[in-house]
């Protein structure tokens, strides 16, 4: 059911709460004249019965651009627009001026709905993984998400009218939902991916991402907390509570097994097995910043991508991890889809 309503005239009011003490948050941004913004709760059947207890329906947040509501006939292209960590769907909404942005295309003649889906987790952040701990949000991105918009709003209900964007660990969610849901999306972009390349961890530091206290996650900091995400998404074991998971640690040694689970949710790692899927899309565009630490990363992507002869946009800008994404969602990639989606 729909929350609420912002007109052209109103800001999106007080942020949420964080769920964990290090979520960033963000001023609500202004909402252009024409702009209309609804927060959505969004039911996820993939997600129920996740181990963690999270959230099985979700908010997501829907910009419909101004010819919306005075065009009752009109069907709408739709870019889902992926989160990264430690980071909920309204505060990335606030973070990158997304209403703005869906002005600023409408000026260019290109009218698009945007949808950013919550998927912020105990841990801060799903991953974008299918995972019995965690929940399988690469379905409910793919299949519950997409279904509930198509059923609620006037879109372009097929492939053809539909991108996938993100950035970090939603850029890593863009590539993995992708390459998993190919017959969803038409185009990919992801911006600063994170988690690109399989994780490893030395004997000390996969001893002390076993030794966290299970109620002391958030105090473990930033990177501890986001190792012990990736690990409850890409590892999970049923019966091993609390956590329930397999940390990467056996008889005082790192374990394979569990290395080699992690790697199976690399994107690099992930392409040579799903060749006819990223050739099937019509466009795939991704990019980082050159003082952004995911540079290496990213670059691996790019070079993967080009060993099997996968065409793809690619850019490296003036930039770090965060400083101009905002700015590319509205000048790159919203151009980048409007090139490619149908127009009804």
């Amino acid at each position: 059911m729909k929350r609420w309503i912002a007109g052209s005239a109103l800001l999106l009011g007080v942020l949420a709460a964080p769920v964990q003490a290090q979520n960033i948050t963000a001023p609500a941004p202004p909402v252009p004249a024409g702009i209309t913004v609804e927060a959505v709760k969004v039911p996820g059947p993939s997600l129920e019965g996740n181990l963690e207890g999270n959230a099985t329906e979700r908010e997501a947040m829907v910009v419909l651009p101004p010819s919306y509501g005075k065009e009752p006939n009109r069907r709408y292209r739709v870019v889902y627009y992926l989160h990264g960590f430690a980071i909920d769907a309204r505060n990335f909404f606030n973070f990158m001026h997304v209403p703005e942005a869906v002005a600023h295309s409408a000026t260019r003649g290109e009218e698009f709905i945007v949808v950013i889906p919550d998927t912020l987790t105990k841990m801060g952040g799903s991953m974008y993984a299918s995972s019995v701990t965690t929940g399988d949000f690469r379905a409910f991105i793919a299949k519950d998400l997409v279904g509930y918009i198509d059923s609620h709003y006037r879109t372009i209900a097929n492939r053809g009218g539909r991108g996938l964007a993100g950035h970090s660990m939603g850029g890593h969610g863009t590539w993995v939902v992708g390459m998993s849901y190919p017959d969803v999306f038409a185009g990919l972009y992801a911006q600063n991916a994170c988690c690109i390349s399989p994780r490893t961890e030395t004997v000390e530091s996969a001893q002390a991402m076993a030794a966290v206290p299970f109620d002391h996650v958030d105090a473990a900091g930033f990177g501890m907390r986001a190792g012990l995400a990736s690990a409850v998404a890409w590892a999970p074991n049923p019966q091993n509570p609390p956590y329930y998971v397999d940390f990467p640690i056996r008889d005082g040694a790192v374990d394979p097994l569990v290395i080699a689970k992690w790697a199976n949710n690399s994107p690099v790692a992930m392409v040579p097995a799903h060749v006819t899927a990223l050739r099937s899309f019509r466009a795939i565009g991704h990019d980082v910043g050159d003082k952004d630490s995911l540079l290496r990363d990213d670059t691996m992507m790019h070079e993967e991508l080009n060993r099997f002869g996968i065409k793809h946009d690619w850019a490296v800008y003036d930039g770090d991890h965060t400083n101009r994404i905002g700015q590319r969602f509205d000048e790159v990639v919203l151009p980048f889809f409007a090139r490619i989606l149908d127009k009804e």
